[in-house]
């Protein structure tokens, strides 16, 4: 028995049948196709979370009412459909990571980024102390990892062969959004996550068992790889291309929206997070609240899409052979209508100092972020 959960802020469906993932997306599809076409469809990346904190405000708040749109917020069932469901044009616009934007272009679905939500949240395999996983990479040999999508599982079948491993040498466990989860039952050693959200509950559970939050380590994919920025897991506002060139405008109304709220959010966030619960009851835990701590270093303060991550993370995709050689990044930053900041000018130096501020924040709390490097 297979559920099958669609949610928006003004209509909620569920279907229950005993049916196969394609014949769910078909009824997904034609539950989609039956909404009001004035509307601008939005699907998140999963349900909602804390670090989805913007786009909800701007509907709890009257922003996109202010810019003349009406929004219809959606959840996915499963995060691995967003990009073919926004490609197939069942759905205008959506969040996703660039990594699978850049994926989802290579296999043929129209997607492109309009802006950013979060920028470079540390992202890699993570592990409780005791799985015996230490820094060395080698240490994952005989284990059992955990993925939520096919692009773990290649990024960790890339990352062997430059460990004098082979993908044989581990067990591959698709767990879904579910990766914390299989870890607390034994069913995984170790899997991919993020640290502002399966990190933050591996601890809080710790903390429940009188551990130290500590004893939760990440190995984070971009060092691995020598990548020089965490960027493959920037989270992105996606849209499908034929809906962006029939409605500009209307992109640039919805990216004034969720702009505002940002704004909101860095602004004042305490008062935020408050207005965020009371929109979305379901997020007034302590757990959402750390991870929404933990993921306001990492808003967007202007959306822009960053040409240098497009660039690496392009060259990463080429590498992990999804792309081809002759790849052209899909991103545009012509919605964004207002004085967008220059890039940082010690990238890698953010990076260090972003451990450090995270750190903090997961010791003491609150809401910190880290002051902009420019170039002079």
């Amino acid at each position: 028995m297979h559920r099958m959960f669609i949610q928006s802020c003004d209509c909620q469906f569920s279907c229950y049948a005993k049916t196969t993932n394609s014949q769910q997306k078909s009824l997904l599809f034609a539950r989609l196709s039956k909404m009001s076409t004035d509307k601008i469809t939005f699907l998140a990346n999963w349900h909602a979370t804390p670090y989805h904190a913007p786009v909800y405000l701007a509907q709890a708040k009257g922003y996109f009412k202010d810019e003349g749109i009406k929004v219809a917020l959606l959840e996915p069932n499963d995060p691995s459909d967003v990009t073919e469901i926004i490609g197939s044009g069942k759905v205008d616009l959506g969040f996703k990571a660039m990594i699978h934007t850049l994926a989802a272009k290579a296999r043929g679905f129209p997607v492109v980024s309009i802006g950013s939500l979060l920028d470079e949240p540390f992202t890699g395999v993570i592990y409780l102390k005791e799985s015996g996983i230490t820094t060395d990479f080698r240490s994952l040999k005989g284990k059992r990892i955990g993925y939520v999508g096919e692009f773990g599982k290649i990024q960790i079948d890339e990352l062997t062969s430059h460990y004098g491993l082979t993908p044989e040498d581990y067990t591959a466990v698709r767990c879904g959004m579910n990766v914390s989860k299989a870890i607390i039952s034994g069913e995984i050693d170790a899997g991919i996550g993020l640290e502002n959200v399966q990190m933050v509950e591996l601890e809080e559970w710790l903390d429940k068992q009188g551990r130290p939050k500590t004893d939760v380590q990440m190995l984070r994919i971009d060092e691995l790889a020598e990548l020089g920025c965490c960027c493959f897991c920037t989270i992105l506002y996606i849209g499908n291309e034929s809906f962006i060139e029939k409605n500009p405008e209307k992109v640039r109304a919805f990216l004034r929206a969720v702009k505002k709220a940002t704004d909101f959010v860095l602004a004042d966030p305490n008062k935020a997070w408050a207005e965020y619960v009371d929109f979305k009851p379901v997020m007034g835990t302590d757990l959402n609240r750390k991870m929404f701590e933990r993921s306001f270093a990492y808003f967007s303060k202007d959306l822009k899409n960053v040409q240098r991550d497009w660039n690496k993370v392009t060259k990463y995709g080429q590498r992990l052979g999804v792309l081809d050689a002759q790849f052209k990044s899909n991103y545009t930053n012509e919605f964004l209508g207002w004085e967008l900041e220059e890039e940082s000018a010690d990238p890698t130096g953010d990076q260090k100092r972003m451990v450090e501020l995270q750190c903090d924040v997961a010791c003491r709390g609150g809401f910190r972020r880290l002051p902009a490097v420019i170039k002079a």
